[in-house]
């Protein structure tokens, strides 16, 4: 590539961002872990993080623990559910659920089903399901825990998902073109638009999302298009988590709390 253009679209990167608003946090708290991952905090403000492969749920000062060597590597946590702790070992093609004293509860084999399921993406939804994302036809559905049946909620995918994000009510995923799109429990499907360029992402709502983009955190919001930048101190971190206007950033210290209030 010309020289010229390089440095031309190196120089159009910095002004872009140079335009955007900035958004001050009040810091909260620090708090000391050594962790290879931090997860988040789930409902009751309990810290969830991996060291070694092995799941942590610090409570206060105790602290709990869950291992499965027979299973590989952790793929994912999920917390959304304090109550049923998601475990996705994609390797094994397998799921634990934990109680919430990180008992286990549950263990779903899907290749061992009547129908078969290859799964890589796995999330905690509501009435007692997860959602599944099944490799072997590229379809999202809803994986009944009680009966073990998948029900289909949308169409196959037509472009490679890169990143996705669940919650009770919402399967959202980025496709290879950067698209937004999202899924409901009802199977509805729409599309939020292009997300910015990132390595890093966190989904708000269907009309905001924080990403990291050449180290630094924004805000971006889908109805105002407006990008705000996010004045935290850390000049380099691991991670960042958001939940209930608390932003927490992850570092090689530990964990710092900021206080934030979306606009």
């Amino acid at each position: 590539m010309n020289k010229k253009i390089v440095l031309l679209l190196v120089f159009f990167s910095q002004f872009v961002f140079s335009q955007h608003l900035k958004l001050a946090v009040v810091k909260s708290d620090l708090i000391s872990l050594d962790a290879d991952d931090f997860v988040g905090f789930d409902g009751f403000n309990n810290c969830f993080y991996t060291k070694n492969n092995v799941l942590y749920k610090k409570v206060d000062t105790t602290l709990l623990q869950y291992q499965n060597l027979g299973l590989g590597k952790i793929s994912s946590v999920d917390i959304l559910n304090p109550l049923k702790v998601v475990l996705f070992y994609e390797e094994f093609n397998s799921v634990i659920i934990l109680d919430n004293q990180l008992n286990e509860v549950q263990k779903i084999e899907f290749s061992k089903l009547e129908t078969p399921i290859l799964a890589s993406a796995i999330g905690m939804s509501g009435q007692n399901k997860l959602w599944v994302f099944n490799s072997l036809n590229q379809q999202i559905g809803l994986f009944d825990l009680s009966s073990n049946q998948l029900q289909i909620v949308g169409n196959p995918l037509k472009d490679v998902m890169i990143f996705y994000q669940t919650n009770f009510n919402y399967f959202q995923f980025i496709d290879k073109n950067n698209q937004w799109n999202t899924y409901t429990i009802f199977g509805r499907f729409f599309q939020s638009g292009t997300v910015e360029e990132h390595t890093q992402i966190q989904f708000i709502d269907d009309k905001k999302y924080f990403f990291v983009a050449n180290g630094l955190l924004f805000l971006k919001d889908v109805t105002s298009n407006k990008i705000y930048e996010i004045e935290i101190v850390e000049k380099s971190f691991k991670k960042f988590y958001y939940k209930d206007q608390i932003l927490s950033i992850f570092t090689n210290e530990g964990i710092t709390n900021y206080k934030i209030t979306l606009p």
